[in-house]
């Protein structure tokens, strides 16, 4: 049965003059569409997930690839039953992901991409190292057979941990993957300026390989950054990786703390987080801020603030 929705997961590394008025124009075309997502714009590209129906999904896609400033831009597609957001967010940053890696230009020098069929056909040789490159909340729920993961808490820690790293590193071939390709481009581009020679990277991700290889021997489930939190990649020889944080048993259900100002992204069994109340532990579930637990594990984010209009009143001299 068909899905009634799309989800589209992209990104793209390109020079974007006026980052402030490319987020304008193009929030106000998102709210047109009905879209709703996060987008981050910056003055090196943009970076996105956005959900709608498939007629509203096309006409995005088709607006995006005839734009010369996006030439090459490479969609994601997904089906779901649901919205996989609540409203739709267009933000300015300084990088469309963080990273303490601002110098690296992915446009002039990254790790070479290898499509999902390559990647699976020599992941496994003995000459090769398989690095994700992810944080420890995402591959703690789901990571490629005997990869190499780094203890981080976030992808600005990626050269330190690196460094630690060097000498199993040596004359080997890297191959780095992450959740759709866009942390392997700064990646891999940094392993060159280290001086590794033969690096690699997943071309779009473990999402592509899910869906063009199958998704052959990814333990457990993807971390993804909206409300489904995690999703199948692995149609061949699937398994349980992770384990509850309550009760310790197997499990890949994957939620947020209730308590916000933890907020930590952990497996939770549905048995325990109904127990718990969506909370990771009694300190959480007793604290006077904690959220209403609604059996998901999902929170919208906070607007902070943030205006969905700010600056629509140029519509008529942009559109």
């Amino acid at each position: 049965m068909e899905k009634q929705y799309l989800i589209l997961l992209y990104y793209h590394y390109t020079h974007v003059e006026n980052p402030e008025e490319f987020r304008e124009k193009h929030h106000l075309f998102c709210l047109e569409l009905d879209l709703r997502g996060r987008i981050i714009v910056a003055k090196e590209g943009l970076n996105g997930t956005v959900s709608g129906t498939q007629e509203q999904c096309e006409r995005y896609m088709a607006e995006l690839r005839s734009d010369p400033v996006l030439e090459g831009i490479e969609f994601k597609i997904d089906g779901s039953d649901i919205h996989a957001f609540q409203k739709m967010h267009v933000r300015v940053k300084d990088e469309i992901v963080n990273s303490s890696l601002k110098h690296i230009k992915p446009q002039k020098q990254t790790g070479i991409h290898l499509e999902p069929h390559k990647f699976k056909e020599i992941k496994d040789q003995d000459d090769v190292v398989v690095l994700d490159v992810r944080s420890n909340y995402e591959h703690s729920v789901g990571r490629f057979k005997n990869a190499t993961t780094l203890d981080m808490d976030n992808f600005r820690d990626f050269p330190e941990k690196i460094e630690e790293l060097k000498p199993s590193l040596e004359g080997k071939k890297i191959l780095t993957y992450c959740t759709g390709g866009i942390k392997c481009e700064k990646a891999s581009a940094y392993l060159l300026e280290q001086g590794f020679e033969n690096v690699y990277q997943l071309h779009g991700g473990i999402i592509k390989y899910g869906i063009n290889a199958g998704g052959e021997d990814f333990d457990g489930k993807c971390y993804v950054f909206d409300n489904r939190i995690t999703v199948d990649v692995n149609k061949v020889n699937p398994v349980i990786i992770s384990r509850c944080r309550v009760c310790d048993e197997l499990s890949d259900r994957m939620v947020n703390c209730a308590n916000p100002t933890c907020n930590l992204h952990v497996p939770i069994c549905e048995k325990c987080g109904c127990g718990m109340d969506g909370a990771c532990s009694e300190e959480c579930q007793n604290h006077p801020e904690k959220r209403e637990y609604d059996g998901t594990g999902y929170y919208a984010k906070e607007m902070n603030g943030y205006n969905p209009y700010k600056g629509l009143y140029r519509k008529n001299r942009i559109g």
